[in-house]
């Protein structure tokens, strides 16, 4: 970074009103988790590729988020599936994360992995199969004892391809019966982020299969359940910043999944697609904060912001590594938007000039202030080629093929 370049921005923004000092401390503060699985290998419904290096188990999944976090500085928690992560002793796990400058983050049960979850777990009409799923996801508040992890993240494949091959009213009953037992077990610290996804597997129906149904949850459980959005479980042409809005204004957005896609949950990277999204999402969250509203400010601050993909085909820990820079891109160009201009313009029906001032935010170059940030942290001006050029890549190799996959 020249010091020329942050000069010319810092003026820019200066004869906007733009404090970014204040701009630059948010940006440092940010967070953004990543999930044991994107470290894996993975793959389609046709085949799962193998690729030299991967993890072969949960250590060496914490050890390459923790050139992800080393690299850029906002990803402290890696996120764990069980069983995928399953070890005998997760004090052991928790204490290896934290030798590597990371705690364990979110559990995700796995509830569509098992042979009797053809048909689906919570909502099966066997009653022992239900009751094994419970069990699994009371097992899960059991991991987030021990590893000290404050959410519990779900996601369930239940659903059904035909009409008339299950009773949807039955099914959401078995549905709230589960979560229940879920939601009493766990402690007062824990929250139960609750996800939802249009369809796949299930073709006819999804058992929470929006939005509004996993907040119809999350109010009859209780305060500590919220609803989890995956930014690439929508169908085309979805508003999810006016989902993100309602649910921030309703106090129940729990936290993000960050994906992104061109057709239906493609698992590409964050902001590959459709960037202005992301942006737009961080402006309604950012426009909430600066309300000022005491409950508005509270609900933004408990959003969780968390990676969801597996990557197929690009290499695991750079692929990491620009997901998270998308999002750090895009929340840096929201917060210089100018909320008390869109807000003139609002009160005053101008509508070219609102989404103008929207808009312009998203247009600058945030390069500048970005290299500012980390050059203050101590960190690399560009982490994809601070890791590329180091050596822990080809390190892993020795790793070989066949490592950990889900």
């Amino acid at each position: 970074m020249t010091d020329k370049a942050y000069a010319l921005f810092e003026e820019q923004q200066q004869s906007r009103g733009i404090d970014l000092e204040v701009i630059k401390s948010r940006l440092k503060a940010l967070q953004i988790e990543t999930p044991s699985w994107g470290y894996g290998d993975s793959g389609t419904r046709f085949k799962v590729f193998q690729k030299e290096g991967v993890p072969r188990d949960p250590f060496e999944k914490l050890e390459d988020a923790a050139q992800v976090h080393k690299v850029t500085g906002l990803c402290p928690s890696v996120a764990i599936h069980i069983p995928w992560d399953k070890v005998e002793d997760y004090g052991k796990l928790r204490s290896h994360a934290e030798s590597l400058n990371l705690k364990i983050g979110a559990i995700n049960p796995n509830m569509f992995q098992e042979e009797e979850y053809m048909l689906g777990g919570v909502t099966n009409s066997d009653p022992a199969i239900r009751r094994k799923t419970t069990d699994h996801l009371l097992e899960c508040v059991d991991v987030a004892k021990e590893t000290g992890s404050r959410d519990l993240s779900l996601w369930f494949a239940d659903g059904t391809n035909y009409p008339g091959q299950g009773s949807i009213r039955k099914r959401k009953n078995w549905m709230l019966e589960a979560l229940g037992e879920m939601y009493r077990a766990m402690t007062p610290e824990m929250r139960m982020l609750i996800e939802y996804k249009a369809f796949e597997p299930a073709f006819y129906h999804t058992d929470i299969a929006d939005w509004g149904m996993a907040y119809n949850y999350a109010v009859k459980l209780g305060e500590q359940a919220h609803v989890l959005v995956d930014t690439g479980h929508h169908l085309p042409g979805a508003n999810v910043e006016h989902i993100v809005s309602y649910l921030i204004d309703e106090g129940r957005l729990g936290g993000f999944h960050f994906n992104s896609y061109k057709y239906a949950d493609d698992d590409l990277i964050v902001g590959s697609i459709n960037p202005y999204e992301l942006f737009l999402i961080f402006y309604q969250i950012l426009d909430a904060a600066e309300s000022g509203e005491e409950r508005l400010v509270q609900a933004v601050n408990n959003i969780a912001y968390m990676i969801d993909q597996s990557h197929n085909i690009e290499m695991k820990i750079p692929a990491m590594i620009r997901s998270v820079l998308n999002v750090q891109t895009q929340y840096a160009k929201a917060l210089l938007i100018d909320h008390k201009e869109v807000a003139e313009a609002q009160a005053n029906n101008d509508v070219l000039g609102a989404e103008d001032a929207v808009r312009r935010a998203f247009e600058f170059d945030v390069t500048p202030l970005l290299h500012a940030v980390r050059e203050e942290q101590g960190l690399p001006l560009d982490p994809m080629k601070a890791y590329l050029s180091g050596s822990y890549g080809q390190s892993i190799l020795a790793r070989g093929k066949g490592g950990a996959s889900w």
